[in-house]
């Protein structure tokens, strides 16, 4: 019939529904878009709204988002302070990119950014399981130093003696007789990035990167002990509440939950 007719078969078939308005789903995004202080973009919306049951497309919620005016934050240009070496140490890159491990602690990464505290620079450290991508060590600090470095590791609220391997950047912080007392006393490996090649430690590169888009250019901070408390507030945030696509949209914890 639709042959002789001329028809597509499709529309035969098709089956008209009643059109959903997208005023129903506006207090919807605009909630989780503020839960996420202004963090999320559609593509996390969108997991949010399927876990409760609601099923967009990000077409659709990039439409909403406009209409609401909700701008997800974006990069901004900065300062980058001048480098003062490298790390020359004939340590191989042990990690080898192998940044998806199947156990907790199996290895951890780490790198140091730098935060405009009034008229300064100050320096953060991160230390993240590669496992679940928990940042499981903070330290705060004025000197770009080792000391930094150690302080973030004495941190880790997790037995160091299970941590099998330490994976950094060749940054001059990490050439210290300091750290290796330290990873050494708990029988942990060291890995080093080849120089100039920052791929060797995408991970640590790229928490840094939301971090400063989500949290450092969002705030102010006029001393070392605000930047420091609420570092820790988003470090919590991210472990707890901030889904990650590399985790299938899980939190780190829960992640950890399952291991």
């Amino acid at each position: 019939m639709c042959r002789w007719l001329n028809l597509p078969r499709s529309s035969y078939y098709y089956k008209a529904s009643e059109p959903v308005s997208e005023a129903e789903f506006e207090e919807k995004v605009k909630q989780i878009f503020l839960e996420s202080q202004s963090r999320y973009g559609a593509r996390k919306i969108k997991q949010c709204l399927a876990s409760d049951g609601i099923i967009l497309s990000r077409r659709r919620i990039r439409r909403i988002m406009k209409r609401l005016n909700l701008v997800s934050v974006y990069q901004q240009a900065s300062f980058k302070p001048h480098s003062k070496g490298k790390n020359e140490a004939p340590i191989p890159n042990r990690l080898a990119r192998q940044f998806h491990q199947e156990k907790l602690l199996e290895a951890i990464v780490t790198d140091l950014t730098y935060v405009r505290v009034g008229q300064r620079w100050a320096y953060v450290c991160l230390i993240m399981d590669l496992y679940n991508r928990e940042i499981i060590g903070l330290s705060v600090g004025w000197q770009k130093t080792a000391e930094l470095v150690k302080q973030a590791i004495q941190s880790i609220p997790y037995a160091l003696t299970k941590v099998n391997l330490f994976h950094s950047d060749r940054g001059k912080e990490f050439d210290n007789q300091l750290i290796d007392e330290v990873l050494g006393a708990f029988g942990i490996t060291r890995s080093l990035s080849q120089a100039g090649c920052p791929y060797d430690n995408a991970v640590a590169e790229s928490t840094y990167r939301p971090f400063k888009l989500e949290f450092i250019n969002q705030e102010t901070f006029q001393s070392l002990k605000e930047l420091t408390l609420k570092t820790k507030d988003y470090v919590h945030w991210w472990n707890h509440h901030r889904i990650h696509g590399s985790l299938n949209y899980q939190t780190p914890m829960a992640r950890r939950v399952i291991a």
